[in-house]
């Protein structure tokens, strides 16, 4: 699959995510609109996640590695997630977010560079 056809599949997943996240406010899931736009990052996030599946399985030369879309997938994530913490704590959306970055760390010091 080619770059362009994964930035235009990654821009269709973008226009679903933002409507998933609209919808899920409509049928009350959460109560305040501005949920929405921690929502769409964690979902964004899970969309990365599973373009780093993809990007394993193709690689292409000069392209992002699959680890670095993983990375960033994961940080979408825990940032989206902060964003949610933050309303019950400071203290949680610190230690989210410190949490995801000392494993990020651990995990990219122990991988092996392929020969």
């Amino acid at each position: 699959m080619s770059e362009s056809r994964r930035q235009l599949l990654s821009i269709g997943v973008l226009f679903v995510v933002v409507v998933v996240a609209i919808l899920l406010y409509a049928a009350k899931v959460f109560a305040d609109w501005l949920n929405i736009f921690p929502t769409i990052f964690i979902l964004f996030g899970i969309w990365l996640l599973i373009l780093a599946v993809l990007r394993a399985q193709t690689p292409q030369k000069y392209e992002r590695s699959p680890f670095g879309t993983l990375e960033m997938g994961i940080l979408l994530m825990a940032l989206g997630g902060a964003w949610l913490l933050f309303r019950t704590g400071v203290l949680y959306s610190i230690a989210l977010l410190l949490l995801v970055l000392g494993l990020i760390a651990i995990i990219a010091a122990l991988r092996r560079k392929n020969p």
